[in-house]
C-alpha cells in the first residue's frame, strides 16, 4: 500500500525538524562545554565576551537555518542572497569572539566555518568549503595542539575534536535535508503529472465520443435534408435516428463525466492541498484511513469548491483540511486565515451549492469565522461501511 500523501507531509516536517535540532543540538552543546571547560576560574570579562559569541553564534545559526527552510532548492534570488549575508558576518564576528576569549584559534575557525555551512551555496560549492574547512582546522588543530598549548589540548582532546567535525556535520546533515526536499518535490511532480494525464486522457476520451456521435449526427441530418423532397416519411425517420444519435451522446458524455469525477476521495483531497501549496499557502492535511469509503460524489465537489473559496476569498498564509468519521458521520472541515476585508461566509453561490448538495443527502454545512480564521464544516451521514 502506498504511503498518503498526508504522512509525506508530515515525513517532511519531522526530517526538517529532526536536522535542524541536531545542528543547533551539537552548535549550543559544543559551545557551551567549551566555555565551561575553559573558563573555569578565568576572567568574568573574558567569559562575558565568550558568552556572547556564543549568543550570537546561535542567533546566527537560527536565523541562517530558517532561511535555508524557506529558501527553494534552485534559489537565484539576489536579493534574498544578499539578504542572508548579514547573518553570516553575524556568525563569523561571532565565531571570532569566542576564539579569541578562549585563547584558540580552532575554536574560532571551527565556529566561521559552520557558519559558511549553513548557506545555501550551488554548483558543488559547499562540498568545496567543507573539505576545505576540515583541512584548515587539522592544520589549526596541529599547530595549537603541538605549539600553542599542547598541555591544555591533552586535557581537553574531545573538545578540539568535536568542534573540529561541527562544519563536516552541518554540511552532511543539510545535504541529506536537501535530498529529502528533493524526493518530495518530485513525489509531487508526478503528482500533478499523473492529473495532467488523467486529463489528457479525459479529453481524448471526450474527442473520440463526441467525433464520433457528431458525425454520424451530420450524415443522418444530411441524409434526411436529400430525402425530405421525394420521400418525407423517410426523411423523418433519419431525424429520429439523429435525436437518438443526441441522446446517446448525452449519454456517454454523462457516463464519462461521472467516471471522471469518480477519483477517489483521499486523492481530492491531496490534489487540493497540493494546489494550495502550489498558490503559497502552508497546508495541514488530515485524512481518516477510511477516507476512501466517504462518499466521493458529495463530498468531492464540496472539496473543490471550498478549496477555490480559499483561493478567491482567503487572502492568508496557511489552510487546514481534514476528513474523519465522527458521531455516524464523516467530518469534511476546511479551515484557512481570512486577513482580507471581505468574508467568504455567507456571500455567492459557492456556499449555497455547498448547502444544498450536503443538505440533498441528509447532511449539515456550517460556515463560521472567528477573528481571522474561516472555518467551514460538512457533515453527511456515513452510511452503510460493511
Amino acid at each position: 500500500m502506498s504511503t498518503p500523501p498526508a504522512a509525506y507531509a508530515r515525513d517532511v516536517r519531522v526530517t526538517w525538524w529532526y536536522t535542524a535540532s541536531s545542528i543547533l543540538f551539537l552548535h549550543v552543546f559544543a559551545a557551551l562545554i567549551w566555555t565551561l571547560a575553559v573558563f573555569v576560574g578565568g576572567t568574568p570579562a573574558a567569559l562575558a565576551v565568550n558568552l556572547l559569541g556564543v549568543a550570537g553564534s546561535t542567533a546566527s545559526a537560527v536565523l541562517l537555518l530558517v532561511r535555508y527552510r524557506r529558501e527553494p532548492l534552485d534559489d537565484a534570488d539576489d536579493a534574498g542572497r544578499r539578504r542572508r549575508w548579514p547573518l553570516v558576518v553575524l556568525g563569523i564576528v561571532a565565531a571570532v569572539a569566542m576564539g579569541v576569549s578562549a585563547g584558540s584559534v580552532l575554536l574560532g575557525v571551527g565556529f566561521a566555518a559552520q557558519t559558511l555551512c549553513l548557506v545555501r551555496w550551488h554548483g558543488g560549492v559547499r562540498l568545496r568549503l567543507a573539505v576545505l574547512s576540515i583541512a584548515v582546522i587539522v592544520v589549526v588543530w596541529f599547530v595549537e595542539a603541538t605549539r600553542v598549548n599542547p598541555e591544555g589540548y591533552i586535557a581537553v582532546f574531545s573538545l578540539p575534536f568535536f568542534v573540529a567535525l561541527l562544519p563536516a556535520l552541518t554540511a552532511t546533515s543539510l545535504w541529506w535535508w536537501d535530498i529529502v526536499r528533493e524526493l518530495d518535490r518530485a513525489r509531487r511532480a508526478e503528482g500533478r503529472l499523473a492529473a495532467a494525464q488523467e486529463r489528457l486522457r479525459l479529453a481524448g476520451d471526450l474527442h473520440d465520443l463526441q467525433g464520433h456521435h457528431l458525425q454520424v449526427i451530420a450524415l443522418q441530418l444530411e441524409l434526411a435534408e436529400k430525402m425530405m423532397p421525394r420521400d418525407p416519411d423517410a426523411a423523418i425517420e433519419q431525424v429520429r435516428a439523429a435525436r437518438a444519435s443526441v441522446d446517446d451522446a448525452r449519454r456517454g458524455t454523462r457516463d464519462l463525466a461521472a467516471r471522471f469525477r469518480g477519483v477517489p476521495l483521499p486523492d481530492e483531497l491531496a490534489n487540493a492541498a497540493d494546489l494550495l501549496r502550489a498558490a503559497g499557502l502552508t497546508v495541514d492535511l488530515l485524512v481518516d484511513t477510511a477516507a476512501d469509503r466517504a462518499p466521493a460524489d458529495v463530498l468531492g465537489p464540496v472539496v473543490r469548491e471550498s478549496t477555490t473559496n480559499v483561493l478567491k476569498h482567503g487572502g492568508g498564509v496557511s489552510a487546514s483540511l481534514s476528513l474523519a468519521r465522527h458521531e455516524g458521520a464523516w467530518v469534511l472541515v476546511v479551515e484557512n486565515d481570512a486577513r482580507g476585508a471581505a468574508s467568504p461566509v455567507g456571500d455567492g453561490a459557492g456556499l449555497s451549492g455547498i448547502a444544498d448538495r450536503v443538505g440533498a443527502v441528509g447532511g449539515t454545512m456550517d460556515a463560521t469565522r472567528l477573528d481571522d480564521r474561516f472555518r467551514l464544516t460538512v457533515r453527511v451521514p456515513e452510511g452503510d461501511l460493511a
